[in-house]
This record gives C-alpha cells, structure tokens and sequence, in this order.
C-alpha cells in the first residue's frame, strides 16, 4: 500500500475522530502506526479491522494479526474471551464505514486535497476514466486513476486487485497523489465498493453514470439492488452529493437518476441531453464529431473506436467542464489518448481481416462489441470467441450467447476465468441461449486452441472479435493461475501461420 504506511504516529482516540465507536479510555492514548485490515500485512502498533467478508471473515484472523503486533482491534462481534488484556477491542456498528473514516484521519484526509471525479455503471468505466485523466493531464496538471487496469499514481504504476480499491488503500493511493503535488483523483467506482463503503467519507466533484445492464447478479441478486448501489454514489457517499452529476439519459436508469440528483448535466445522443453531437464519423482508425455542450462547440478528434465512445468522451467532457478545464485543453485531452488496454484493441500482424481483443463480459458490451465491428465493416463477416467467468452469474451466460448467435456470422465458445467450474459445463450454459437464435457456433475450451481455430476460420475482410478477457494477462483454473494474454497468444498464432509484419495500424492487414 502506498502513502505512509508505518513509523507515524497517531492517538487511536484521534483516528476514530467522526466514527460512532466506543474507545475504552484507557486505549484511547494507544500509540498507532499502521491501520490494516488484511492480517498478512499487520505490523508492529497496528490497528486492525476485522471485516465480514464475502469469502472470509476478518474475525478470524484476529489471533495472526495480535502476534504480528496488532495492539488494538476494531469489530462488530463481541471481543472473545481468549483476547489479551493488553489489545484494546473497540466495537462498532459498521466495520467498513469506520475502516474508511479511520483510514482517512490516519493519511490526513487527502480527499480532502484533491478535486476527486468518480464514474459507475456497468459498462465504460474504463474508457471514461481514462479520457478524464488523460483530458487533466492536457492542461499539465498531476492525477491518480484508479481502476480495473491499474492504480496510477505520479509516483507509478500499482497492481489493481479490484476495480475500486479498498477504502484504506484508496486514501493511502489518495494521499500518494496529494504528497507527489497531485490536484485530482479519478476513479471507477464499482456496485461491489460502493455496497461495501469503500468510498465512505469522499466527496466528488463530479460523478459520472454511464449505463446499466445485467452484471453482478450473483452479488447483488436482484436488478433493484443493483441500481440501489449505483445510486449510493449520488446520494453521497457520507461526505454529500457531488457538486455535479454526469448522467447518460439515454440509459432508462440515467433518467431515473436525473430526476433525483440535485445538480445534474445530462449527455447522450437521442434524449435532448445538454452534452450531444448532430452526427459523427467512425472508421477503423477512431472517430470524429462537433460536442454540444453548455460551454459550447468542441471539435473532437479521437483514435478510440466505435459508436459507444461517442458516448464515453461525452461522459469525459461532462466531467472535467466541472471543474473548469477549458475547451481546448479537453479537445487536446481526448486527442491524446491513443487507446485504452484491452478495449477495441487491434491486433494487426498483416493479415487480412482484423483482430480485435475487447474485455466485453457482459451482454450489453458484448451486443456493443459487436454492434460496433459490425458498423465499421457492414459487408464482412463477424467471428465471436468468447466464453464467461466460472462462479459468477450464472444468468447471463445464456443472455450472452443469445447475443453471440443473433449477431454473429459464427461464433466460438471457449473458456474465461472458469476457476473450479467445469468449463464445459460453462459452455453448456452459454449454448442454451445461443441455440434460441440457430446461430452457428464451435466448442473449443482449451482457449489458446480456441483462438487459433477462429484465425483459420476468418478470411479477407472478416472481423475477429476476442472478448472477455482484455487487458487480462492470466487465466483463473481450478488449481493454478496461468499466464495468459489473448493479445499476446492471438501474435504467436497469427506469426505461426506467416503473418509477421510489425503492428503498424488498425486496418485490415496493416
């Protein structure tokens, strides 16, 4: 974790300042130097939480946190009887929310520092954050991003084990970016962190919805609740709403969020949002269009693919006019960006149709995937190879292979992440709904096989679409965890079979 970790000091009365706990008196002047709530990770003096998890339960490592120094524990069980009398056990109604407030007071609540920008939904969180980003970076100013593909802050580069990060890594990756000489965060702010308190006690100066369809199913268990944690955003997260909503009406629940949020700008391409554009134009090499904004007229050229980043660079203009960046710095922004890892991404070896690697796992991304190769080249054939995660959402395995087989020319079922699933079993799931639309399809679960089956497959001018997996650089089995890149294999196969020309652009056998 990054920011001050150990050797600072801090009175454990003065990091629960704000959190609704009863501090025994006689801990309260406890000298703390690392609050942590992963055991493995605990140090001398440490403050550990012991959080319910979905998998594990923290109050279960609480006898490996107190051996590795932990000299006070926060919870919401009763203390064991086993506890020593020497570490302080504080009891709280709401672990997360009191991690997130303590984490804050421990890194002197860099939020606070910073002008944060936050955007949820299902999918385009990504691309949005990343043009954000890339737009604040234009007008010479330092940023954190935090997401699905990495933790940057203007120190580097941190894995991103999660989409959101844990509430005390995110004011540590916070503080990190307020202590480089940083003035903004930006973050993707998933269902699963906003459900859990992650962002507890921060406040957004914009915060950005771009859409809602079926995912996490399996967490949240109904659509309401859902949309119900998306909504938490907006409603603030402990600190108030955010200055401004950045809402796609174009999306049903978009429109219902516009008609809650107290300070909203709407964008979209078919609702009358005050962000828009009259028309666009989309080839292979990205895509240009005149924004309509309440700031008025920006002229925007991008090297980003497909209809569905009309949408997302809409969503970035929404977000940085809030807090003031001028036209031209956007336009320079989004310019800048040549392309967002695993997202519509080309691979171009010389052969003579494309290959494209996009982390489309749902079905909306999946129909938006294909939608979009099929805008950009109506007469060639589309080839989907794509298969679904192992224990997740069971539901929209059959919903994505109905997607697959409607708008495909041919499709190819492969492995994810199965995990401890039977691939197979996996794929059955996936076919029930690809046979509903006698779609032709193949069945190779070995993925690496399954990518040079779709190359041979593909002739001149086809579009070979590899989704699911993007900027993915492993695969999730039963026992172990493999290397592996759909990128990197779909090289080595395109090479093996004589393509061997250096990526030199996005179009076919370029």
């Amino acid at each position: 974790m990054p920011g001050r970790i150990a050797g600072q000091s801090n009175k454990l009365s003065a990091l629960f300042a704000g959190v609704e706990a009863d501090v025994p008196a006689s801990a309260g002047d406890l000298d703390i130097r690392q609050v942590a709530c992963d055991s493995r990770k605990v140090q001398p003096r440490a403050l550990f939480f012991a959080l319910h998890g979905a998998k594990a339960d923290g109050n279960t490592f609480i006898r490996d946190a107190v051996s590795r120094g932990a000299v006070a524990i926060v919870s919401e069980d009763a203390p064991p009887a086993t506890m020593p009398s020497s570490v302080a056990w504080i009891r709280v109604a709401h672990a997360r929310k009191a991690l997130a407030i303590a984490g804050a007071n421990f890194f002197g609540h860099p939020a606070k520092a910073l002008q944060l920008v936050a955007v949820t939904g299902t999918n385009g969180k990504t691309t949005t954050t990343s043009l954000v980003d890339a737009i604040i970076k234009a007008s010479g100013a330092k940023t954190g991003l935090f997401g699905t593909i990495a933790y940057h802050t203007p120190l580097g580069d941190y894995p991103a084990p999660n989409t959101t990060p844990e509430s005390l890594d995110l004011q540590g990756f916070l503080a990190e970016t307020r202590d480089t000489g940083g003035r903004y965060g930006v973050l993707e702010a998933s269902s699963h962190s906003l459900a859990m308190d992650r962002l507890w006690g921060c406040h957004f100066a914009a915060a950005v919805f771009t859409n809602l369809t079926r995912e996490h199913m399996d967490y949240h268990k109904t659509f309401d609740d859902y949309f119900a944690a998306k909504l938490r955003l907006f409603e603030g997260t402990g600190a108030g709403a955010p200055d401004t909503a950045v809402l796609n009406t174009d999306d049903e629940y978009g429109k219902r969020l516009a008609g809650l949020a107290k300070n909203a700008v709407t964008y979209g391409l078919t609702s009358g949002a005050q962000l828009t554009t009259k028309k666009f134009h989309l080839t292979f090499s990205g895509l240009s269009f005149t924004a309509l904004t309440p700031n008025g007229k920006i002229d925007i050229d991008s090297l980003l693919v497909g209809r569905i980043n009309v949408y997302n660079i809409l969503a970035a203009i929404g977000a940085v006019q809030t807090l003031g960046l001028s036209n031209e710095v956007i336009a320079a922004g989004v310019r800048n960006l040549k392309n967002v890892s695993g997202r519509f991404q080309p691979i171009a070896m010389g052969q003579p149709f494309l290959v494209v690697v996009d982390y489309a796992h749902t079905d909306d991304a999946l129909e938006n995937l294909i939608r979009t190769a099929r805008e950009l080249n109506p007469k060639g054939r589309i080839i989907t190879l794509f298969g679904c995660g192992g224990l997740k959402d069971r539901t929209k395995r059959p919903v994505m292979g109905e997607v697959a087989g409607r708008l495909s020319d041919l499709t190819i079922l492969s492995s994810d992440n199965p995990k401890s699933e039977d691939p197979l079993k996996i794929i059955s799931d996936i076919v029930v709904g690809l046979q509903k639309t006698h779609g032709k399809y193949m069945i190779e679960p070995d993925r690496e096989k399954a990518i040079g089956l779709a190359i041979d497959e593909a002739r001149a001018g086809d579009i070979l679409l590899l989704a699911g997996k993007g900027h993915e650089n492993y695969q999730i089995l039963a026992d172990h965890t493999l290397g592996f890149d759909d990128r990197e294999v779909a090289r080595r196969a395109l090479r093996e079979r004589g393509y061997d020309r250096p990526e030199s652009g996005p179009g076919f056998g370029t």
